[in-house]
């Protein structure tokens, strides 16, 4: 598989005139990919300060470029029933000409649910919830009409057009659960997604070895997975290079950098090492 690379563009402490101009530059510096996260409060240490909604600015962002891809890092799936974001993912794809792709994990914000009044799952209902979604997402996307029996989403003869405009529209999921997350990212994903503090792949290399396994249990080529990394940016090119030459080396087709603000030096910076990275895949 081709390596690709992105930006994540998280979506706090901007006016939304410097935030449109850091994705159009994204974009302008060759990356491939360029992506919001989904939480209501700003992520730091100060969890205070302006931060905008996650699929409401993915379809502004879808008019204000036309090549790059472009996506979410990831959707929390307790915020939004899945034929709800069904509708929207069509939606986004539509507006951005088919270059979405939906990234979607079980997990949610304690600090913002609790402040919100959402309910608090134990973590294996939270991943059967992301099991369930993923299918309701393809049926309705696929099919058209949808019925589904799960035991937390069910469909009645569901109807959610258009269909995306992508004939297959990628669904990304973070899960590392050995025994039954990664199982549902065999299943159901076209993409296997991580993130990282460390810009070494570590015990991701095990992870990986365990989601072969599970294609090989229900008859999946694993090499139709792709698998993304989302990682800091590195102190340093040197770094930067090291890093990305060793998580290609472990099998990761995606590499999406995780800078600290909006430093369009750095962004401009890192571009001019696109070429180098690409050499490494």
């Amino acid at each position: 598989m081709t390596l690709t690379f992105g930006w994540k563009a998280s979506q706090q402490h901007f006016a939304i005139d410097g935030y449109r101009r850091l994705w159009t530059s994204v974009e302008e510096a060759g990356f491939d990919s360029c992506w919001v996260f989904d939480h209501f409060l700003a992520m730091g240490r100060d969890r205070r300060g302006d931060i905008f909604e996650a699929w409401t600015t993915l379809a502004a962002m879808a008019q204000a470029t036309s090549r790059v891809r472009l996506g979410t890092l990831v959707t929390g799936n307790g915020y939004r029933h899945p034929a709800i974001l069904a509708k929207m993912a069509a939606t986004v794809d539509h507006l951005s000409g088919g270059r979405l792709t939906v990234g979607l994990g079980a997990g949610g914000d304690p600090a913002a649910d609790g402040m919100l009044g959402l309910p608090d799952r134990p973590a294996r209902e939270r991943v059967e919830r992301l099991d369930e979604a993923a299918q309701v997402l393809r049926l309705l996307w696929t099919e058209p009409e949808s019925d589904f029996d799960g035991s937390h989403y069910r469909l009645r003869r569901a109807q959610s057009d258009p269909k995306p405009l992508q004939p297959h529209l990628p669904l990304w999921l973070a899960s590392n659960g050995e025994r039954y997350g990664l199982r549902i990212v065999a299943e159901r994903a076209d993409g296997w997604l991580n993130a990282t503090f460390d810009a070494e792949p570590g015990d991701l290399v095990r992870l990986a070895a365990v989601l072969d396994r599970h294609c090989a249990t229900i008859g999946r080529d694993p090499a139709t997975l792709r698998r993304a990394i989302q990682f800091p940016l590195p102190g340093t090119d040197d770094d930067t290079l090291r890093a990305v030459e060793k998580f290609a080396g472990a099998g990761f087709t995606d590499v999406i950098f995780m800078p600290r603000g909006g430093d369009l030096a750095r962004l401009e910076a890192t571009a001019a090492l696109l070429p180098r990275l690409r050499g490494l895949g």
